[in-house]
């Protein structure tokens, strides 16, 4: 068994029984006691887990929770801040002045409108979201080259400040964007998702509405699971993610959605950008099965 492999089923009994036991896995692995320490080491660095004496124990990041459980805007701003903002500025590269964009909800989409609002070169643009806070922040972005038209959906706010609802999705159903950039609560082999069923399809009708869906997920997404699903994998056209997504989840991601693109790990974590105060770049691309 590869290591990646060793360590997703770690990750999967943690997330399942909330703590493993190192002899426990040597046992049902059939590998040495240092190689699971190893393996335990290597997904605490990745802030899937936490090491304890004898074994490891669920983080919050680690531990999806219930289905339906919907944390709040501000609750999720300060979890891997630093990847996050590396993922922010990979997605910024691949929008040009000209296009029209739809960003949904969420904390990394709201880093990428910082990138927006700041880069007065991307002007003209058009910008269509559902989420308030980021029309606020676009509407006093300063002055480009061009207009920067912000477009904001009608809807019924959610926890995670978002508009959704019948309202929102009649008004996307009459765009149309050349890419749609979608925040998610959760990320599987089976596709994104979020607590919020009415959330879900008024993110279907972003997507919907563009030539390209790209999907911003840090590594802590991987494994969690909202009780509704927003799209398969093989409706993501682009997946950006960070380098401290665990190999085996990276191969399954690769050979499911268009192209997938991991960022650099940054310098250090404890900022939302590198210590030159610049964001990352992205460093490996990997394009998925044609389709």
């Amino acid at each position: 068994m590869l290591a990646s492999q060793r360590q997703d089923r770690i990750l999967a009994d943690v997330r399942a029984l909330g703590a493993v036991r190192v002899a426990d896995l040597v046992d049902q692995l059939d590998v040495s006691d240092m190689t699971i320490r190893r393996d335990i080491a290597e997904l605490a660095r990745a802030g899937l887990v936490r090491r304890v004496h004898g074994g490891a124990v669920a983080t919050d990041a680690g531990q999806p929770g219930r289905p339906t459980d919907e944390p709040g805007f501000e609750a999720k701003r300060g979890q891997a801040q630093a990847e996050k903002q590396a993922i922010a500025a990979a997605a910024a590269a691949g929008i040009e002045p000209g296009q029209a964009v739809a960003l949904s909800a969420g904390t990394t989409t709201y880093l990428l409108a910082e990138l927006i609002a700041a880069d007065t070169a991307l002007r003209p643009l058009t910008v269509v979201t559902n989420a308030p806070r980021i029309a606020d922040l676009l509407h006093h972005a300063p002055a480009g080259h061009g207009p920067l038209e912000v477009i904001l959906t009608g809807g019924t706010r959610t926890p995670s400040d978002a508009l959704v609802g019948p309202v929102a999705e009649t008004a996307l159903a009459g765009l149309r964007v050349d890419r749609a950039f979608l925040g998610v609560h959760g990320l599987d082999a089976e596709g994104i998702t979020t607590p919020n069923l009415a959330e879900a399809a008024t993110d279907r009708a972003l997507a919907a509405c563009a030539t390209t869906t790209t999907v911003l997920a840090d590594h802590t997404k991987w494994g969690v699971v909202g009780l509704a699903r927003i799209l398969p994998l093989d409706q993501v056209d682009v997946l950006v993610t960070d380098a401290l997504l665990p190999p085996g989840a990276r191969a399954a991601l690769a050979d499911a959605v268009g192209e997938l693109v991991v960022t650099a790990a940054p310098p250090t974590r404890s900022s939302g950008t590198p210590s030159d105060g610049s964001p990352a770049r992205p460093t490996d691309t990997t394009p998925g099965d044609p389709r």
